[in-house]
């Protein structure tokens, strides 16, 4: 028996609720077979659309303004929920009684942390430039080109330090329950002088979040299911090679190469390199949800250990 983190990116969730409630029916298959086979099982998810569509939802004239760590928090409770649905209802096809359990997540982030200086994580849809700017002239928040796709919202995105409710999930993983954990990174929280938490508008990197969760909860494996099969160097060139097994060291040398985007595989692969420096005996995945069933046996996507 292992304890795997499962981290699900945004193309698990789709673009609405209907298509996120769909999508998930066969992100639960691969997560359900290792429940089956008694593995613990702990779920990350991300937000960055539903958070930032929230938020816009509570921006008119009619409702009052509605705080970002609230928003998060309402992101990490109704994707949960049709996640631990997805999941129920795929064990009970299975005849397989398992408790599912969502925990609204608050993850301590350092209040000096020089992100919040620098704004970098895109939230919510897209703006011509001229709307972005009439809604930062409204709200007071940050637009910044992403992508020539088009105007996003920028939070800061701290990394994460700690997580409040880590006991809570140890326990129910013990007690052999699924834990849906830190979704989108989990709802960051400082410490003011009193010791007291505090919400703030920020984003955890989900990545990042899910590699503290694996780091806290002692899990000996770290899967990261995104949009491509494998990681890859030279990615888009025509000596694009994609990796499999691969030690950890070799991996800090692409890194150092510059082989990774900063807004895509730069963080699953540090992530990744951050959970196995504090479990050398663990082994962190990154794969496409297409071939989770096999990734989550080793025998798909890019494996890494840490010799």
């Amino acid at each position: 028996m292992s304890r795997y983190v499962i981290s699900l990116g945004g193309n698990a969730l789709g673009n609405n609720a209907e298509e996120q409630k769909e999508l998930l029916k066969q992100v639960a298959k691969p997560i359900v077979d290792l429940i089956a086979n008694w593995h613990e099982v702990i779920i990350v998810h991300g937000n960055g659309p539903q958070v930032g569509m929230i938020n816009l939802a509570f921006n008119n004239d009619n409702v009052p303004d509605m705080p970002f760590p609230e928003c998060g928090a309402m992101s990490e409770g109704y994707i949960g929920y049709h996640i631990q649905n997805a999941i129920d209802n795929r064990l009970n096809e299975l005849g397989i009684h398992r408790p599912v359990s969502t925990i609204v997540t608050q993850v301590v982030v350092d209040k000096n942390d020089p992100m919040f200086l620098n704004p970098t994580k895109p939230i919510g849809k897209f703006y011509s430039k001229e709307k972005s700017e009439e809604i930062a002239a409204k709200t007071g928040y940050i637009f910044k080109e992403d992508a020539g796709r088009g105007y996003r919202r920028v939070v800061p995105s701290p990394l994460p330090i700690d997580i409040v409710e880590k006991e809570s999930i140890a326990k129910l993983v013990e007690n052999k329950h699924v834990v849906i954990c830190a979704g989108g990174g989990g709802v960051p929280v400082i410490k003011n002088e009193e010791g007291s938490l505090i919400g703030v508008a920020a984003v955890i990197d989900k990545d990042f979040a899910s590699a503290k969760v694996a780091e806290l909860t002692h899990s000996d494996y770290l899967v990261i299911l995104t949009s491509v099969n494998n990681v890859c160097i030279n990615f888009n060139k025509l000596d694009q090679k994609e990796l499999g097994e691969i030690s950890a060291s070799k991996l800090k040398e692409y890194v150092k190469e510059g082989h990774f985007a900063k807004g895509s595989m730069l963080p699953k692969v540090e992530a990744c390199l951050k959970f196995l420096q504090t479990n050398p005996q663990a082994t962190a995945i990154i794969s496409s949800l297409e071939n989770a069933s096999l990734a989550v046996k080793e025998k798909a996507g890019t494996i890494i250990k840490e010799y």
